[in-house]
């Protein structure tokens, strides 16, 4: 799998999050439930936008959003963002997620 996380992304997490590339590495190495599908018109894509909350290496939670391609059999993971969740999105997650 290839994790993909263009300029911009990379900036919006830095500045807006405080989430660097390799904490959104380590979720998804660490990642031990499913994910969900984002279906809120706003946020719909083609291919669909997914989204999974794990911890990183050192403990901190993140929401982390990303649209998954596949081509010629490589798995490519573009990320969206990724952040601190909130308690909605945790009750969500542990809900659907797990």
């Amino acid at each position: 799998m290839q994790i993909l996380i263009s300029e911009h992304v990379l900036a919006k997490l830095a500045t807006k999050h405080r989430v660097t590339a390799d904490e959104v590495r380590q979720c998804f190495e660490n990642r031990d439930g499913g994910t969900l599908e984002d279906d809120r018109e706003e946020h719909r894509t083609d291919p669909p936008t997914q989204w999974f909350i794990a911890e990183t290496n050192q403990r901190r939670m993140l929401k982390v959003a990303f649209i998954q391609r596949v081509a010629r059999g490589v798995v490519r993971v573009d990320v969206r963002t990724a952040y601190e969740p909130n308690d909605e999105e945790k009750r969500i997650y542990e809900r659907h997620g797990r």
